[in-house]
């Protein structure tokens, strides 16, 4: 399976692609913990049925010393016990901010309150980029169907 269109290839994609990833550099060198960034790039990515993205950061994650059963449970995080209650407000803020348009009122003020109850305004203006900027590459990998299964860990660092 190969992909729609080659997003490193296209010169205008490659170019929005390099924004995006400077972006994402700013949140990585944040104050929000590694764990935490990953859990959350990986649970949007699975509501958002981007494979890319969830091949990629499941894999990433177990390279930095995430627990395969953490990583198996995030799709089911409500029901597990092995997250902590920041990881679980990070996880509900995930889930309300990339499922927008199914909520009238978009994210909640409980969501919100949860989050900012474990993070400090940096650490929620790196969540929130974080959440914005992984519904992006979601967005940009399911549109061209970019095939999953392949990604190495560090491929693009």
């Amino acid at each position: 399976m190969d992909a729609r269109l080659n997003l490193f290839a296209n010169q205008v994609s490659a170019k929005a692609l390099r924004h995006i990833n400077a972006a994402g550099q700013v949140i990585t060198g944040s104050s929000l913990p590694p764990a935490t960034q990953e859990l959350v790039k990986l649970r949007a990515s699975q509501i958002n049925g981007c494979g890319f993205c969830t091949d990629m950061h499941s894999k990433d994650a177990a390279a930095a010393g995430e627990s395969a059963v953490r990583l198996h449970l995030v799709a089911a995080w409500r029901e597990a016990t092995v997250f902590t209650e920041a990881e679980r407000a990070a996880l509900e803020l995930t889930e309300q901010g990339t499922r927008i348009a199914d909520a009238a009122g978009g994210v909640t003020d409980e969501a919100w309150a949860a989050a900012a109850k474990h993070y400090d305004e940096d650490q929620l203006a790196a969540l929130v980029s974080l959440i914005a900027i992984i519904n992006t590459y979601n967005r940009l990998n399911v549109l061209v169907r970019q095939p999953a299964g392949d990604y190495t860990p560090g491929q693009f660092g």
